[in-house]
Order: structure tokens, then sequence, then C-alpha cells
């Protein structure tokens, strides 16, 4: 057995899911399916953050209660995700009653094994990213990260012993860099935290009532991101339950990895302090912490100031979800900044997805219908251009599982939009029409046989990707089962489209954008 479990950030209800919460989420439900498709059984986790001084900053300035304010954009992530095709297996809340119970039972843990003290804190604060920060981060009193004025704050606190730990993460990205990826994103965290050495960290805040109670005589609550790093594994029933042991501790499995993904501003966090919490309560680590970068908007940061943020259910509503699926799968390399124009969707979506794809599906069924009444053939003789196809289809899977190992999206994408693009030009070349007209019926056979396996190999390639096309697509070809459950290994063998089945054409999948005059 081989499990694979992959989580998202727990996205802040402070705010509604915007393009940047999509693109990260959507990268997690592609590898997901990809993985599920390839033999593992995946275990995949988003969720909401919920607590903290700046929830209940903004429900105090909208008259309402924080569960309120939760609640409310809760619904709006989670509607959302159903909207893009999210195929998460839970959705963890950090309201919720199973994980504030296993928040105070880490926290009791970690205090019996001796990495929590008492103690004073005083230092920067950032409210608006609710972060502490070192002095030598602080410039003119505001936060490296988002701009905004810190304050300094002094209190009495609980602090995990982060220092311990030194040594331990020191050694742990010399034998496995891998552990942060990608690699720029590691080189910033040794230099600017490692090196200069851990800090203990304050877990608890006795200024904030909006949290989870910690397990002490004060009347204090965690700090939020003690509580909400814990979500990973809360969510799998820490520390005994059955998901726990498979998913994260990989009992049982002839292979397993653990990833964390996250957005590049929180990387500091998942990479000193949730590391420094297992080690501090004897449990293993993920395998890999991976950031994402931040997508602009013409080249300039989004903001509602500027009135440039791009609003994906907008996209979605008016291209559907798939568009901007694969617009933010092969247009922004998974862990850089990324950068979202007006032109370069409509090039993506009028050039890959209305031109080479939407194309080729529509005018080969369509010659399919109209050669053979829309029943596929039995193959006929196959020459060097049916070989150069077939090539192209088998070698996908080699392709993607490599790719897929550093969460490549465009480099996947490419292998499968080679086949796309070798099957277009094979049409031109093989001219169906004129063979049709010749009477040559064992050379239109072949044709038209090879034209529908492609589609068949392209939708199996597709579908981690682009679920709702793909299962389109696959209806068109005449099945009825779900395209999901078709391992990519039936994309190395060639030929399994059987003679005789019943096609169905329906409408062009990408209609182009037409620019308005």
């Amino acid at each position: 057995m081989k499990t694979f479990y992959v989580t998202t950030p727990i996205y802040y209800v402070n705010d509604v899911p915007h393009i940047g919460h999509a693109y990260c989420t959507v990268g997690a439900d592609a590898m997901a399916r990809f993985k599920r498709m390839d033999g593992y059984e995946v275990y995949f986790l988003t969720g909401t953050d919920e607590h903290g001084q700046k929830i209940e900053k903004t429900a105090k300035e909208q008259g309402i209660t924080p569960i309120e304010l939760a609640d409310r954009v809760v619904s709006r992530f989670q509607e959302a995700w159903k909207k893009l095709g999210i195929s998460h297996n839970d959705f963890v809340r950090t309201t919720q009653e199973r994980h504030k119970r296993l928040c105070v039972e880490f926290f009791k843990v970690v205090q019996a094994a001796g990495y929590i003290y008492k103690g004073e804190y005083e230092g920067w604060y950032c409210l608006p990213d609710e972060k502490f920060l070192l002095d030598s981060e602080v410039v003119d009193a505001k936060c490296p990260d988002c701009g905004r004025p810190v304050e300094r704050i002094k209190e009495q606190n609980y602090f995990l012993k982060m220092s311990a730990f030194q040594r331990n993460l020191e050694d742990l990205l010399a034998a496995h860099p891998e552990f942060v990826q990608p690699d720029s994103r590691r080189n910033e965290l040794i230099n600017n935290f490692v090196k200069p050495g851990l800090a203990d960290v304050s877990i608890t805040r006795n200024s904030v009532k909006w949290g989870i109670a910690a397990p002490v005589p004060e009347d204090v609550v965690l700090y939020v991101w003690f509580d909400a790093l814990l979500n990973y594994i809360t969510a799998l029933d820490w520390p005994n339950g059955e998901k726990y042991r498979k998913f994260w501790k990989g009992e049982g499995t002839e292979k397993h990895e653990v990833v964390n993904l996250i957005g590049k501003d929180i990387l500091r966090f998942h990479a000193t302090i949730w590391p420094s919490m297992l080690w501090a309560a004897g449990e293993p680590l993920p395998d890999r912490v991976f950031g994402t970068g931040y997508i602009n908007k013409d080249g300039k940061k989004m903001s509602k100031s500027l009135g440039n943020v791009v609003d994906p259910f907008e996209l979605v509503e008016k291209y559907g979800p798939d568009a901007l699926r694969y617009y933010l799968l092969r247009e922004i390399p998974f862990g850089l900044d990324g950068n979202y124009t007006d032109a370069s969707f409509e090039l993506r979506f009028n050039g890959d997805l209305a031109n080479d794809l939407g194309n080729l599906v529509h005018r080969s069924l369509s010659m399919l219908e109209k050669y053979h009444q829309a029943v596929v053939p039995k193959c006929g003789p196959e020459g060097p251009l049916e070989a150069e196809l077939k090539a192209i289809g088998t070698s996908y899977s080699g392709k993607a599982r490599q790719a897929m190992l550093t969460f490549d999206f465009p480099t996947t994408l490419g292998a499968a939009w080679d086949l796309v693009k070798r099957a277009n030009k094979y049409v031109e070349e093989s001219a169906p029409w004129k063979v049709a007209k010749a009477g040559d019926q064992a050379q239109l056979d072949t044709i038209m046989y090879s034209l529908m396996e492609s589609l068949r190999v392209t939708a199996i390639s597709l579908a981690p990707f682009m679920p709702f096309t793909a299962s389109a697509l696959w209806a068109q070809l005449g099945f009825s089962d779900d395209v999901h459950t078709h391992p990519l290994t039936d994309t190395e063998k060639w030929g399994l489209i059987p003679a005789g089945q019943k096609t169905a054409k329906g409408l062009p999948l990408f209609p182009r954008i037409e620019k308005v005059k």
C-alpha cells in the first residue's frame, strides 16, 4: 500500500477566497488526483484558521461574534472549492471541538517533555499577520512582510523551547534538503532564520480572548500559530487514530509521503516552529514543506486600494472552472511568484484550450460522425504516423511522474499537450477527407481509430488537472464510467478504446474568447 497525505494552508477567515487561495488549493488538488490515479491511497486536507486577535477585532468592528464571522467566511470557502472541483477528504476548522481538544492534549505532552516554560515576552508583534518579529526584522516599526505598523508588547507568556532544536534543524536541512522546497525558499530560511539562531517562541497570549484556552492556571489562550499548525495532525486524530498512523506515520505502508503546501509568507512557521513542536512531542515530521509564491496582477501586487484584485470566481463563472485551473497550473511555475494578465489568460484559453484541445476534440468527433456514423471503427494497418502518435501518448506517464515529483505542473501539462498537438498535426498529415474521397476504407478506419485513441489517452492524462473537461470528453467518447477511476497506467497502453463504441459529439469544450470591438 502506498499513501500520500497533502495539505493546504488553513485559510484565515479574515478574508474571502482570492486567486492566491485558489492557486495553492488547485495545486494540492491536482497532486491529490494525480496520486490517486497513480495507485496511491490519498488523504487531502484543507480548511480554515479561525482564532486570533485579528478575527476578534474584525468581528467587533462588524458588530458580530467571532464565530459568526467565521461561519460566514467558511461557507464561502466551501462553496468556492466546490465550484473549482476540489476533491478534499476533510475540511478542518480550528473552532471544531476535535481540534481544540487535541491542541490542549498536545500542549500537555510537550509540557510534560520539558519543552514549555513560563517567562516574559517583550518584542515586536504584527497584528495583521499575527506573528512575533525579531528586532533585526523590523525596520521603521513596520512588518517586513506586509509593510504595516507593528506594536511593541510585553507580557507574561508560556514559551516553547525552540532553541533546543537548533542542531536538529541544521542537521535535517543538511541531510534532507528536500524538506523545504523550492530551493530558493530553503536558502532564504537558512540565511534569515536558522543561521542567526532559533529563539524560543511565545505560545500563549493573555491579551486575546478568542482562542483555545491553554491548560495552565492563568486565563490565557494558545497563540494562534501553535493552534493552527496542529490542524495537520488533529484532523487525522493524533496521536493514535487510524488515519494518523497510516497517513502521517506510514504504518503498514510500503511507501508514504506527507507534504504541507503553504504560501511563502508562512514558510518560517512551518520550517521552524512546526518541526520544533513535533520534535518536542516525539512525533515524526512531514517529508516536505513546499512554499508557493504570490500572484501579481499586471506586474503589481494585488490590493483592494489599487483596485486590481482578480476574482477567481468571476473567471470561473465566465469561462468555467477548468479554464482557471489550467491557467494557474500551466502559466505559473509552482513555488515561484506569478503574474496574472488578462492577455495571458486569453492567450492560454484561445491557444491551448480552444484551438489545440477543443478543436481537436470537435473535429475528430465530427469526422467520426460523418464517416462512421459516430461509431469507433476497428483499427486498420498502422504506419509511421500512427507509431509516432502511439509513442508520444504512451510516454506521457513517465514524463508526468518525473515532473510531479517537484510539483512541476507546467511540464506535466506540456507532456499532455505534446499528444494534443501531434494529433492535430496528424489530422493534417493523414487528411481523412482525401482518404474518404479516394474510398480507402481501411486507411480511414486507421485514422479515425488513432484519433479516438489519442483522445482517450488525453482524457485520462488531463483528469487530475482539468477534471470537468476530462469527464466531458470521456462521455463524448462514449464511456459511461468515471474517467477518474482509470489508472495512470492506462495511458501506457495503446488500443484500449473498443471498436464498435458509439460516441456522442457535444458542444465545443472551449468556445473562443472573442474580442469586443
